[in-house]
């Protein structure tokens, strides 16, 4: 596409480390897989008057993640013209997981909250319910009242009820 669009100059910006260093010349490569690959680049390569790459790790590019996602999910049938894509930047992020209505009016966290507490489960849980439980509890921590996700990409996310995640959403 950029050389299509005439550009003289381009920066590509990549999460592999190998790869930008092995596209270089910087390091060997042991993948046979993976030769074809670069010797296309750098076919392509002399197109350009300046080309750069540079390596970003993938948790500090979470919009080009994101953004790449969602291009794997559309289908475009005309492959010559592809709808822009607006992007609104928040000052005050909110992930949701999904929301559902708990059946017996307790947060779905409840049972894990309390195990996390005091380290016990229910009377007559049964002991898929009690793996079931001591797994999810491995990405979860109490700090106080309040039930945290650890995230490798985003921090903490706060566990919420399904009264306060619709007000999140509003």
């Amino acid at each position: 596409m950029a050389i299509d669009m005439i550009v003289h100059e381009l920066l590509v910006i990549g999460y592999s480390n190998l790869l930008i260093h092995q596209v270089q010349g910087e390091w060997t490569m042991k993948n046979s897989k993976i030769i074809p690959y670069v010797l296309y680049v750098h076919k392509l390569w002399k197109s350009f008057r300046k080309i750069e790459f540079r390596h970003t790790p993938r948790i500090q590019n979470e919009l080009a993640d994101a953004l790449s996602t969602i291009a794997s999910m559309i289908k475009h049938l005309d492959t010559d013209y592809i709808d822009p894509l607006d992007i609104e930047l928040k000052e005050h992020p909110v992930h949701c997981s999904h929301v559902e209505a708990e059946p017996d009016g307790l947060p779905w966290y409840f049972y894990i909250k309390k195990y996390l507490e005091s380290k016990n489960y229910l009377e007559d849980a049964t002991s898929n319910q009690k793996k079931s439980i001591r797994r999810m509890t491995l990405n979860l921590f109490l700090s106080g009242e309040i039930l945290y996700r650890k995230n490798p990409n985003l921090g903490l996310l706060g566990c919420v009820d399904v009264v306060e995640a619709a007000k999140l959403i509003e």
